[in-house]
């Protein structure tokens, strides 16, 4: 078995995603947000692997790199390095949009729940952060997302985005 037939929900999330991060404090303020394009690709039976790269308008970037393992009795996909966790498909969702990740930043004291739905024609989907400190929520993160390719190959060296003004996006 592979993680692309083991979880064929978090397969679908394969190629280029181009999107819009937006974070909010606990009382429901807006306090960053940031265009991205992410990777996400497979590249072998076990491993997935997903960078992030980040647009703010002011013309700061930044990239972020996450490569996983793979644990085919629990079937989910493990992130360990910048952070640590896991993903798995949310077997209940009868309709197959749902993956749920936790991670923790450990340098950071932080842990985050993230639940991400994808669209059933695979061209878009939204995800949700919960951040958490000494287990109190302190902020979340909205992000809208749709698919740009879904040969992340064309992108894996070049995958500056044509930046855009955050307000006509």
């Amino acid at each position: 078995m592979s993680i692309v037939t083991d979880m064929p929900i978090l397969a679908r999330h394969s190629g280029v995603w181009d999107g819009y991060y937006r974070y909010y404090d606990k009382q429901g303020n807006k306090i960053d947000e940031h265009r991205s394009r992410l990777l996400c690709r497979f590249r072998s039976d076990d491993e997935y692997h997903q960078t992030n790269y980040y647009y703010w308008q002011d013309g700061k970037k930044e990239v972020r790199d996450f490569p996983t393992g793979y644990d085919p009795q629990k079937k989910h996909i493990l992130f360990t390095g910048t952070i640590e966790g896991w993903a798995a498909e949310l077997m209940l969702d009868e309709h197959a949009r749902t993956v749920m990740l936790y991670w923790v930043r450990p340098a950071e004291g932080i842990h985050l729940y993230e639940m991400i739905q994808i669209s059933d024609c695979g061209h878009k989907r939204n995800r949700v952060w919960h951040w958490f400190r000494n287990d109190e929520l302190f902020q979340r993160t909205l992000i809208d997302e749709r698919k740009v390719a879904d040969e992340w190959r064309d992108f894996e060296h070049s995958a500056e985005l044509a930046y855009k003004d955050i307000a006509q996006s």
